[in-house]
C-alpha cells in the first residue's frame, strides 16, 4: 500500500496519522508514560509479550480486580499498599504502565517507544511531554506499515452517522471516509420505504426531544438526533410526494403518484434510485482502489474502473434494447465487453494462472455479471416496502372511515382508537422493517463496492490520571 501521509483534504479522508517516537530520560520514564496516557493521543506499538508481569499486575491478579476501569496515579505508588486499600482501578492502570515500560527501547539512559498519533494533536502532545522533559519525535513511516484509522466525528452529523460505518468494519487508512455517503444513502433509502409525511414528522419531533433531553439513560443516544431527524425529513418528503399523511387521508395531496395505483412505476423508480446509489458506490470504490494500489489496481478491479464500466455498459445495453435504439445498445455492449476483458485480466492475474486459474476467472466473471444484476434488482425492495407501508396505512384508514360513517358515540370512539392504534402499529413495524432493509442494502449492495479490505482502528492508550487538575 502506498504512503498517504501527505496533506489530506480535511473531511474526505480519515484523520492523518503521524509515525512518532516518544523519548524520555530513563529516570522520567514513568512521567512520560503518564503524559501519554493523559493525552489519549498515542497508540503505542504493542511490542511486549503478554506474559510480562510486574508488581502491580501481580497484585491486581491476586485481588481479582478488573482492568475495565483503569486509572493512574500522577506519582509513583506502592502496589502492595494499593492492594491492601482495594484500589483495583489504580492497580490496573499501573499494570498497563508496567507493560509499556517493559517494552521501552533503552540506550545510554534514554527510553523510547514507537507509535502513532493524529497529526493535528501532535503539538499538544509535545507540550504535555515537554513538561516532564520528554519529547515526541516525528518518524518516517516504515515500508509496508499501515497506519491505524481514525474517522472524523467533529460535527454532530458525522458523529450520528459514524455507527453505520464502524458497525460494518474499520475503514482502511488509504480509503476515502464514507461516513457522509453512508448516512445520506441510509436516510434516503429509509425515507422511500417509510414514506408518510405524518410518520416522518413524528420522527422529527422524536429527534428534537432526543436533542433536548439530558437524562443519563439517553446520553449515548442523544448524539443520534441528526440521524433520526434526517430520516424523519426524508420520510416526510417521500410521503408528501405520494400523498401519504397517516395513510391516504387526503390531508396532503398527491404530488407525484399514488403508490397503490401505480406500483410498477414506483418499483421502476426504486430500481432507478438503486442504480444512482450503485454508481456513487462504484465511484468511491474506484477512488479507493486507486489510493490503495495505484492506477493498475483501480483499472482492473471489479469494484474499480472495470466494474464501473461493466455497470454502465450493461445499463446502456438494457436501456437501448428496451427503447429499440441500437445507437445506445451498441456502444453499451462494446463498453461492457471491454470491461469484462479488463476485469477478467485482473481476476486471472490474482488466480495464479494456468488452466485452473482460467476456470476460476470464468466462474468469477459469470458471478460478477449475475451479482450486478441481482444487486440492482435488489433495490426494488425500496418500492416494495414503501408499497407495504402504504397498504397498511390504507387498511387502517379504510377501517376508520367505515366506523366514522357508521355514526354513534361508540363508533366514533372506535374510529379514533383504530386510527391511533393502527398508526402506532404501522409506525413501529414499518420503522423496524425499513431500518433493517436500508441497512442490508447499505452493507451488501453499496459497501461491497466501497471496501475490498479492512483497516485497523486507532486505539490510543487512554487512562484517567488521578491527582492531576
Amino acid at each position: 500500500m502506498r504512503s498517504t501521509d501527505r496533506s489530506r483534504p480535511a473531511r474526505r479522508e480519515p484523520v492523518r496519522m503521524q509515525r512518532i517516537a516518544v523519548v524520555a530520560p530513563v529516570d522520567r520514564l514513568r512521567d512520560a508514560l503518564v503524559g501519554v496516557a493523559r493525552s489519549g493521543a498515542v497508540q503505542l506499538d504493542d511490542a511486549v509479550d503478554g506474559t510480562v508481569e510486574g508488581a502491580a499486575a501481580a497484585a491486581l491478579r491476586r485481588t481479582g480486580g478488573s482492568a475495565a476501569a483503569a486509572r493512574l496515579a500522577a506519582h509513583p505508588v506502592d502496589p502492595v499498599a494499593l492492594a491492601r486499600s482495594g484500589r483495583a482501578d489504580l492497580l490496573a492502570g499501573e499494570a498497563q504502565l508496567e507493560r509499556y515500560a517493559a517494552g521501552a527501547v533503552t540506550d545510554d539512559g534514554v527510553a523510547a517507544w514507537a507509535g502513532w498519533c493524529p497529526a493535528d494533536r501532535l503539538e499538544r502532545l509535545r507540550d504535555t511531554l515537554a513538561a516532564v522533559e520528554a519529547a515526541a519525535v516525528s518518524l518516517r513511516r516504515p515500508p509496508g506499515a499501515v497506519a491505524p484509522t481514525l474517522l472524523r466525528q467533529d460535527t454532530a452529523v458525522r458523529a450520528s452517522f459514524a455507527p453505520l460505518v464502524s458497525t460494518y468494519g474499520t475503514v482502511p487508512y488509504a480509503d476515502v471516509d464514507p461516513t457522509v455517503f453512508a448516512g445520506v444513502a441510509f436516510i434516503v433509502m429509509f425515507g422511500v420505504m417509510f414514506a408518510d409525511a405524518g410518520h416522518g414528522m413524528l420522527l422529527v419531533i422524536a429527534a428534537l426531544v432526543l436533542r433536548a433531553s439530558h437524562r443519563p439513560r439517553w446520553r449515548r443516544l442523544r448524539r443520534m438526533w441528526p440521524f433520526v431527524a434526517g430520516a424523519g425529513v426524508a420520510s416526510a418528503v417521500a410521503g408528501a410526494a405520494l400523498g401519504e399523511f397517516f395513510g391516504p387521508t387526503g390531508v396532503v395531496p398527491v404530488q407525484w403518484l399514488s403508490p397503490l395505483d401505480k406500483p410498477v412505476r414506483l418499483l421502476a423508480a426504486g430500481v432507478g434510485l438503486g442504480a444512482l446509489l450503485l454508481a456513487v458506490g462504484y465511484l468511491v470504490g474506484t477512488v479507493n482502489r486507486w489510493r490503495e494500489g495505484g492506477a493498475r489496481v483501480a483499472l482492473y478491479a471489479p469494484s474499480g474502473i472495470a466494474g464501473a464500466a461493466l455497470f454502465a455498459g450493461l445499463g446502456a445495453l438494457a436501456v437501448g434494447l428496451y427503447l429499440g435504439h441500437w445507437a445506445i445498445a451498441g456502444p453499451g455492449a462494446v463498453v461492457a465487453g471491454v470491461a469484462l476483458i479488463l476485469a477478467g485480466a485482473g481476476l486471472y492475474a490474482g488466480s495464479g494462472g494456468g488452466g485452473a486459474g482460467l476456470a476460476q476467472t470464468g466462474v468469477q466473471l459469470f458471478d460478477l455479471v449475475i451479482r450486478l444484476g441481482a444487486n440492482l434488482v435488489s433495490f426494488a425492495r425500496l418500492a416494495a416496502f414503501g408499497l407495504t407501508h402504504a397498504a397498511l396505512g390504507a387498511l387502517v384508514w379504510a377501517g376508520v372511515t367505515v366506523l366514522w360513517g357508521a355514526g354513534g358515540a361508540a363508533a366514533l370512539v372506535g374510529a379514533v382508537l383504530l386510527f391511533v392504534v393502527g398508526n402506532a402499529v404501522t409506525f413501529g413495524l414499518e420503522a423496524l422493517v425499513a431500518g433493517i432493509q436500508a441497512l442490508r442494502l447499505e452493507y451488501y449492495e453499496l459497501f461491497s463496492r466501497v471496501f475490498e479490505g479492512e483497516g485497523r482502528p486507532f486505539r490510543p492508550w487512554t487512562v484517567e490520571v488521578e491527582g492531576v487538575p
